[in-house]
């Protein structure tokens, strides 16, 4: 059977984590339409009677302004460090830029076989897509055109990928879809409707911290206790909402979602707390989950 690791890489937005998502069949990243969803590489598995195939998620790749964004920087460097084969992702209708051309070049110069997703095709014109694909077949990279949103050539992407892994035995138990704990999926989904929900510099100020995660004694229920951290008081303040409107609406969003990942009842308590400018403090990122590596 065909056996390998493949990171997934590309700029911020680019479709990464939805693309993960559907070649996996389950949901094992967050996603919204806003720059920095990913913070941490995030593996899933797809095992079929020939192949098991481990796609590690990545952050995008972006300009670092402050120091959690230069850690995941760091992190979708390394990502590409001894895996199988490189899945570079470009989002298709918003063109190609010199940066996506360097970056591409960058990666398919290097050592590990490398495979192109033009994603989102569905929301540009067919004529734009030739155009780019032309641009594009003068690099020597095997392209792939898709949309993972609607589906389309996710098939032929798989194909594509599973012709360059080599021969070898699974690397994971077949029931196994991703390297993530429930938990933190659940604080994952919490921080998803926040990008969804609030707009601007807010979210990516937010942290989300776990302070309890338990399945009661009826095996039907998780309690779940949490803390929305911000930087901002005025961000605490948007977070809340006149009379806790905002945060009720946000945390039923997600529970609403967390039961749906769980299979079970959510009973869910939030809380928001300021931690001025922890995007920048080594200890508090690490305390929070996020540069281990500072």
């Amino acid at each position: 059977m065909k056996s390998g690791i493949v990171a997934v890489v590309g700029r911020a937005n680019a479709g990464k984590s939805t693309l993960v998502n559907v070649l996996v069949g389950e949901k094992v990243a967050i996603v919204s339409p806003k720059p920095q969803t990913t913070r941490d590489r995030i593996m899933g598995v797809l095992t079929t009677d020939d192949c098991q195939i481990a796609f590690i998620d990545t952050p995008g790749i972006y300009k670092a302004d402050n120091l959690l964004n230069s850690v995941m920087q760091k992190t979708t460097a390394d990502s590409v460090n001894d895996v199988d084969l490189v899945l570079f992702v470009m989002d298709a209708h918003e063109g190609i830029s010199d940066t996506d051309k360097k970056l591409l070049e960058k990666y398919v110069r290097s050592s590990t076989p490398t495979v192109l997703a033009l994603t989102k095709i569905d929301i540009m014109p067919e004529s734009l897509l030739i155009a780019e694909l032309k641009e594009l077949n003068q690099m020597d990279v095997e392209i792939v055109p898709v949309s993972a949103r609607k589906g389309r050539n996710v098939k032929e992407l798989l194909k594509v990928i599973k012709e360059r892994l080599p021969e070898g035995e699974k690397l994971f138990e077949q029931d196994i879809v991703s390297d993530r704990s429930e938990k933190f999926m659940v604080a994952e989904i919490m921080r998803e409707k926040i990008l969804l929900k609030f707009d601007k510099e807010i979210p990516h100020g937010v942290a989300i911290i776990m302070n309890e995660f338990a399945l009661l004694e009826d095996g039907r229920t998780y309690r779940v206790n949490l803390d929305i951290v911000c930087e901002k008081p005025n961000h605490k303040a948007i977070l809340i909402g006149k009379g806790g409107k905002a945060i009720k609406e946000v945390s039923t969003f997600a529970r609403e979602d967390m039961e749906k990942f769980l299979g079970k009842k959510v009973f869910l308590t939030t809380y928001v707390k300021i931690k001025e400018d922890w995007r920048n403090s080594a200890h508090l990122m690490k305390e929070y989950g996020y540069g281990e590596e500072v």
